[in-house]
């Protein structure tokens, strides 16, 4: 039973942090912005669905709307504001946070404290005597395919190819024909876009109120800053880890030490490899390869 127990926890663990984790960490990564209105754009996700499936609209067509509506939401915001701070990473903290400000209490203000959402769907399973959320380890099962689906586009399409070019060398990208400007912004929508698939996955778990990102918003910059700035190995690596260092915690001492222990790991982890787990393994191809 402590088995299963331990399993449910990690992949519970892992899809919350790869999910919270992987818009953020495309944003940071690609663009050298810290978006602290990250968990304002999952809490919009959020409304849409909830607001969405209110309507009679079926869940997954709901999710797959807060993502395309954040997605929109967060290209806006990148024409009118982000735009100005490409290559100023201590001023867009300064400014996503007066962004988060905004958002949060303009959703207090038209909806209030708090929106009525729907139940957990798809029930639970038993084993060996203990109940298991289904949806919670379909999750799991929807990070790993979204992940799968990153590394695809980021690896395998022009998109792709555009975007690392940017991010490795912005001035050559430019000069080579690239309209760098253009990545950049489609790389914050596609950030904003996964924040709100976020928001609209875990919308039926838990309470939709205006502070509803701020419950994902410790774990994801942990996660990212474990990671390094490559999102796509490092986020995987570090929710891996943080996800087992997590989930022992939790079962032995509960989400409290969870929590904590997830930060003690980032301290050890940034004091041990200042660029992460991601430096950690492109120093290492870079030695295979004898560069």
């Amino acid at each position: 039973m402590a088995i299963f127990e331990l399993i449910y926890q990690f992949m519970n663990n892992f899809s919350f942090l790869i999910l919270s984790a992987v818009g953020l960490a495309i944003i940071f990564g690609m663009m050298g912005i810290i978006n602290l209105a990250h968990g304002e754009f999952i809490m919009l996700g959020a409304y849409i669905t909830t607001l969405a499936t209110a309507s009679g609209v079926p869940l997954p067509l709901a999710i797959l709307l807060a993502a395309a509506g954040v997605g929109v939401f967060g290209l806006i915001v990148d024409r009118l504001i982000i735009n100005r701070l490409y290559g100023r990473t201590l001023d867009s903290v300064v400014v996503t946070w007066g962004i988060s400000m905004i958002l949060s209490q303009g959703i207090l203000i038209i909806f209030g404290p708090s929106l009525e959402g729907s139940s957990t769907p798809l029930g639970s399973i038993s084993i060996a005597g203990a109940t298991y959320s289904t949806y919670r380890i379909l999750l799991f099962f929807i990070a790993i395919v979204m992940l799968g689906i990153i590394y695809w586009l980021f690896m395998h399409t022009k998109f792709g190819l555009y975007s690392r070019a940017t991010m490795q060398k912005h001035d050559i990208a430019n000069t080579m024909g690239i309209n760098t400007n253009k990545m950049y912004s489609l790389t914050f929508m596609l950030g904003a876009a996964l924040a709100g698939l976020t928001g609209g996955l875990y919308a039926p778990t838990m309470a939709v109120s205006p502070t509803f990102g701020s419950a994902f918003l410790m774990p994801s910059f942990v996660t990212v800053i474990v990671g390094g700035a490559n999102p796509l190995i490092g986020t995987s690596l570090s929710g891996g880890v943080l996800g087992v260092v997590n989930s022992i915690l939790d079962i032995l001492w509960g989400t409290f030490y969870g929590r904590l222990g997830l930060l003690v790991v980032a301290i050890i982890v940034i004091r041990l490899l200042p660029l992460g787990f991601s430096g950690l393994v492109e120093k290492k191809l870079m030695r295979g390869r004898g560069i």
